[in-house]
């Protein structure tokens, strides 16, 4: 592959993590620059920044001559409740930074994350489609939707070849992650594995899309990778895998763990759920660029059973 210099944002987190590690199997290691707000002295290529800074991200982009930047850098769903003002700040001024460098220092691609989280009432439950009516019910999607748009304005009005990925929820095993609405599907396999009963802070019927990480980070390089003149939607592709509930996980779970429990005991999260679509239509993403998923519920929590290690 042509040598790159790539710059990823929120290195540390549950996408970030594993991100890293790919591109650098793909590009290098030292051709992949993490950065994120906690110090990590074990990574021979990191920086501290915090993506509120602009005039360091300035720097740091042209000190390690950057070409392109996933900014993944985000409060989520459920945590950003607690602070919406200190969500808007982080989700929507760190993004606007990086456009706007884009812009000056002339980037060649920069990736944004959205998610399912930009639906909500206005949009159909059931196979959403990619072009429908964006009305949030959190500031989470609130954040993401605007910020979608950000994409499509900056593509127009400046040519910034800026690519997005609407992300289903997400499971791994390298981390765990905090703050989600989805986090219930990583969480249960920790509980399973330390033969504990597991309390479920969603409703045993609550469907929602999902997806494992490797084909997260997979559909995300693919993307990136992808010609431009493949890329026909300058606001977030919709991605799909898998849509299952808690119960339907759990019962995959117990085809390993026969014993393992669980109890239902919904909070606030189950609103934020609830609003969000069931199965979504990624056939743009599969026409434009040749997505397509690798892993159903069964391989998946295959996978999740051999790899956790608690």
């Amino acid at each position: 592959m042509q040598e790159k210099k790539i710059l990823v944002t929120g290195a540390n987190g549950q996408i970030g993590k594993v991100l890293t590690e790919e591109l650098r199997k793909v590009y290098g290691i030292y051709n992949v620059l993490a950065t994120d707000i906690q110090r990590n002295l074990d990574d021979p290529c990191y920086e501290f920044l915090d993506v509120l800074n602009q005039y360091r991200m300035k720097e740091i982009i042209s000190d390690y001559q950057i070409s392109e930047v996933y900014h993944l850098a985000a409060l989520l769903s459920a945590s950003g409740e607690y602070n919406p003002v200190k969500t808007w700040n982080i989700n929507l001024n760190g993004w606007i930074s990086i456009l706007e460098l884009a812009k000056e220092l002339k980037l060649e691609k920069v990736f944004f994350p959205s998610t399912i989280a930009v639906f909500g009432k206005t949009t159909p439950r059931d196979f959403t489609p990619q072009h429908v009516p964006l009305q949030p019910e959190t500031i989470y999607g609130v954040s993401k939707a605007t910020g979608e748009m950000l994409c499509h304005y900056y593509h127009q009005k400046y040519g910034i070849d800026v690519r997005s990925l609407r992300y289903p929820g997400i499971i791994s095993y390298q981390s765990i992650p905090v703050g989600g609405t989805t986090d219930y599907a990583v969480e249960i396999f920790y509980a399973a594995k330390k033969n504990e009963v597991y309390k479920c802070f969603l409703e045993k019927d609550t469907r929602l899309p999902m997806m494992y990480i490797n084909d997260a980070i997979r559909a995300t390089i693919e993307l990136m990778q992808a010609p431009s003149e493949s890329i026909k939607c300058r606001m977030g592709y919709n991605l799909a895998a898998i849509s299952f509930t808690p119960e339907e996980i759990y019962e995959e779970i117990r085809t390993h763990y026969p014993d393992f429990k669980i109890i239902y005991e919904p909070d606030f999260r189950q609103k934020i759920a609830s609003s969000w679509t069931e199965v979504i239509d990624d056939q743009e993403a599969r026409k434009d660029w040749g997505w397509q998923h690798a892993f159903d519920l069964k391989a998946m929590v295959n996978d999740m059973l051999e790899n956790i290690a608690i």
